[in-house]
Order: C-alpha cells, then sequence, then structure tokens
C-alpha cells in the first residue's frame, strides 16, 4: 500500500531535481521550508517531528536539498515531508506539503469496524506498523 498523503504522492517519488524544481517554486513565491520526518504516517498524525529548524530566510533551494539528505541519511526508513509555509495571511498556513522519501516497505493499513449503540458501525484504520515499535517500524 503506497501511502497518499500531501501533494503529488500519487505520482511517482519525486526525483532530487523534481523536488529542487518545487522548492525553487515555493521560494519564489516568497515562503519558508520546513523539513519534517515521522515512521507513523497515520492520516490522523499531524505532528510529525521537524528536522532542524523551519528556513525562514533561506533563499537557496541547494540549502534545502541539502537538509532533505542529511534527514534521510538520518532516517532512511522514515517518511520525510518537505512543507512550504505562506506568512501572508500572519498565521501558519500550509501552501504545500510533499513526501520526499518513503521507507522501503509500506505494510499498509487495516480497517477496523466496531458495532455500536443503535445499530450504528464505527470504523478505525490501524496502521500494520504500529504493531512494531516506534523507530523499528520500517525495518
Amino acid at each position: 500500500m503506497r501511502i497518499t498523503q500531501g501533494t503529488f504522492s500519487y505520482l511517482p517519488d519525486l526525483t532530487d531535481d523534481e523536488i529542487t524544481q518545487q522548492v525553487r517554486y515555493a521560494l519564489d513565491n516568497g515562503w519558508s521550508l520546513a523539513v519534517e520526518h515521522t515512521d507513523d504516517p497515520h492520516p490522523r498524525n499531524h505532528y510529525w517531528d521537524m528536522w532542524g529548524l523551519p528556513m525562514f530566510d533561506l533563499h537557496d533551494a541547494a540549502g534545502v536539498l541539502y537538509e532533505v539528505n542529511e534527514c534521510r541519511t538520518a532516517y532512511p526508513s522514515h517518511y520525510i515531508r518537505v512543507n512550504a509555509f505562506d506568512a501572508r495571511y500572519h498565521r501558519q498556513t500550509t501552501a504545500l506539503s510533499f513526501l520526499v522519501n518513503r521507507p522501503p516497505a509500506e505494510p499498509g493499513f487495516r480497517l477496523d469496524r466496531q458495532e455500536d449503540t443503535d445499530r450504528r458501525l464505527r470504523y478505525t484504520l490501524h496502521p500494520y506498523a504500529a504493531d512494531r515499535p516506534a523507530g523499528d517500524r520500517y525495518r
């Protein structure tokens, strides 16, 4: 199963040149960039670990790609994404978000069905990766 979160997630993985082009687009629009990673890509897990600090004053796409590659080296089996934030509205607004790294094997999710009162059905997603301890989910 392939996780589809963020822009371009239905496309094949982006090459470093394509990542650089997207970063240039974000910088040309005046957006600040940040790199995040996680080993738990559950759709409700909005809080990924940040790699370093947000790059508010960076104006070179090579610097962002350098940070992406450093994060890939440190966490080769994590999901890594680049976020671009638009500060025009004076609040944290994500203008662009895309994955730049995936683990070699993505185990997917299970849909758990629960019967509730008045014949209601409730569904929850259970990631197979969460059956293993944090930090060891994609080895």
